[in-house]
């Protein structure tokens, strides 16, 4: 199925990378509850956090989506 594709350098930056994202769309959504910014800004927000969640699940996983794909990645 998905073979593993990153090393643990690479599954740190990603871990951290997309605790980072999570940490963004978490701040949309909190924004947006409160009323501080516009009612499109709650999309933005669930983006944000599904990419995020895209992230840790590479880091969990082993496995770099865009590295399947032919892209060269620096981690």
């Amino acid at each position: 199925m998905l073979t593993c594709n990153i090393d643990q350098r690479g599954k740190t930056a990603r871990l951290v990378l997309g605790a980072f994202i999570e940490a963004i769309g978490l701040l949309l959504g909190v924004l947006w509850f409160m009323e501080l910014t516009p009612a499109w800004t709650m999309w933005s927000a669930g983006v944000v956090w599904i990419v995020g969640i895209m992230v840790i699940i590479e880091a969990l996983i082993g496995w770099c989506a865009l590295r399947a794909l032919g892209v060269k990645t620096p981690v």
